[in-house]
C-alpha cells in the first residue's frame, strides 16, 4: 500500500485561499486523480484504489519529505 498525498486546489501558501477542488498526488507530485469536489471524494477514492492517503496537518504546510506536515486520512 503506497502512501498518496490528497492536496488542495489550487496549491498555495497562503492560508486563507479558497480551495476549488482536491487531486491525489503520488510523492513525486503526479496527479493520479482528481480534481474531487471534497476532500472525502479523493479520500474514498485513494483508499479504494488500494493507497494510504494523506492529508495536509495545515493547507499552507505541505512539504511532502516532513511528515510532521502530514496526517492518515
Amino acid at each position: 500500500m503506497a502512501n498518496v498525498y490528497v492536496e488542495p486546489r489550487p496549491k498555495s501558501r497562503e492560508p486563507h485561499a479558497p480551495i476549488t477542488g482536491f487531486v491525489v498526488e503520488d510523492h513525486s507530485d503526479h496527479v493520479l486523480s482528481g480534481p474531487y469536489v471534497t476532500q472525502a471524494a479523493a479520500i474514498t477514492w485513494a483508499k479504494q484504489s488500494g493507497h494510504k492517503p494523506l492529508v495536509a496537518r495545515v493547507r499552507h504546510l505541505t512539504d511532502k519529505r516532513n511528515p510532521d506536515h502530514w496526517r492518515q486520512a
